[in-house]
């Protein structure tokens, strides 16, 4: 009976050790700021996403290696029918690294709770806690962004 119950209790811490792994990596997707973002590589000294990809009015999360940090932006297509593009940080909130998510039709900073209009975001929307500006090119198939305009929002991370 003694062995019956070893065997029983390994069974049972397996099954457990189990659960707790399916439980951790759930939960790991499902914190903001874990899982959301897609890596991406330049070529030809561009970042390029397919317009298809980022025009369902969704926020799209992508992240781009430097030299071991990670910069982190976003692209949305707004309702104004212009894709958008920022760092995953602002001015003021970028210390505390918690990014925006999509809230109908305004970015909202995780950290102050500010809200922004997707359709304002741009160049002419600056500072402060606005999602901080990220340069790209958009034509008909593809959003590209230089590697440079990466670069430069590498302070934020």
């Amino acid at each position: 009976m003694f062995r019956m119950c070893g065997k029983g209790f390994r069974y049972g811490v397996l099954v457990s050790l189990s659960l707790l792994f399916a439980v951790t990596v759930a939960l790991a997707f499902s914190i903001p700021g874990l899982g959301r973002s897609e890596k991406v590589k330049p070529v030809n000294g561009a970042v390029t996403i397919p317009v298809a990809k980022v025009s369902d009015g969704k926020a799209h999360y992508f992240k781009f290696a430097d030299g071991g940090k990670e910069i982190s932006f976003f692209v949305v297509k707004g309702s104004d029918g212009a894709i958008h593009t920022a760092f995953d940080a602002c001015d003021v909130c970028f210390r505390e690294k918690k990014g925006y998510e999509l809230q109908g039709d305004k970015m909202l900073c995780k950290n102050c709770n500010q809200k922004f209009a997707v359709n304002r975001i741009g160049a002419a929307s600056s500072g402060g806690c606005n999602p901080s500006y990220l340069p790209a090119k958009v034509d008909a198939s593809n959003v590209s962004i230089g590697v440079a305009d990466l670069k430069a929002g590498a302070r934020f991370f």
